[in-house]
């Protein structure tokens, strides 16, 4: 009778102890899994993040990310996230950071952290070739203007009182206003001007840009405040990305 206790107390033990082994395999297999680090961007703005013919997410801000990924050896995944609720989405932790044509600004900075900027975009106005007279946005007082809502675009035009602002949830819709005769005008960065200008066939040679840029703007790459680690490892790849001379071929490629 003891003999049978104490194999059955050998028992337990042996099975207690192997499924403690494999708990602890399992928890350092968890552990040594890689983080994977939430992306957001709207993909509505090319060149710098846009959904092309073939459903695929591309543009500057989508090479850069992972070219920063591959430099700090982090994983990554992108999600494709409307503008409006874009900065709620970080604060809340939807995501971890935000790569998408996002301005440094001081209220900004106030809520969230950013890397060192890897473009300047300034504002500028974007209109028909069909209208005269305008050479900046300093002309389009009593006119319509259109931005996407929440953008620095759709916050400078505060600064322009006697000028009728229109808010869009996307910058293509503004455009398309702008192509129909709706509104005189459209602010955006230099960057999607360019694009809308020189690289759509459907409004290259229908549209202008009037004047210079009126706004410097550094784009950077948004963090949650809470997070510095993974700020110091962005900026870390971003640097070798740049010293690599791999962010001058971004810009040729996506940008001018």
């Amino acid at each position: 009778m003891k003999k049978s206790i104490t194999y059955i107390v050998l028992a337990l033990a042996l099975t207690i102890a192997m499924t403690t082994i494999g708990c602890s395999k399992e928890e350092e297999s968890a552990a040594a899994a890689p983080k994977t680090i939430m992306i957001a961007t709207d993909a509505t703005w090319p060149p710098m993040e846009y959904i092309d013919e073939n459903s695929d997410l591309v543009g500057f801000d989508v090479d850069l990310i992972n070219a920063i990924a591959e430099e700090v050896g982090i994983t990554i995944e992108l999600k494709n996230t409307a503008w409006d609720g874009i900065f709620a989405g970080l604060a809340n932790g939807a995501y971890d950071a935000i790569i998408s044509s996002v301005t440094i600004t001081e209220e900004r900075k106030a809520i969230m952290s950013f890397t060192e900027p890897y473009v300047n975009a300034g504002q500028v106005l974007l209109i028909k070739n069909s209208l005269t007279g305008v050479n900046g946005i300093e002309d389009m007082n009593g006119l319509k203007v259109g931005a996407q809502n929440g953008t620095t675009g759709d916050i400078v035009l505060d600064e322009y009182p006697e000028i009728k602002r229109m808010a869009y949830d996307e910058i293509g819709f503004a455009v398309e206003d702008l192509m129909n005769g709706n509104i005189s005008g459209v602010v955006c960065d230099s960057i999607t001007a360019s694009e809308f200008v020189l690289g759509n066939e459907n409004y290259a040679g229908n549209l202008k840009v009037a004047g210079e840029a009126f706004t410097d703007e550094y784009l950077a790459i948004a963090v949650q405040k809470s997070n510095p680690e993974l700020l110091a490892q962005l900026d870390e790849g971003l640097a070798a990305v740049r010293a690599s001379g791999k962010l001058d071929e971004l810009v040729a490629k996506w940008l001018y």
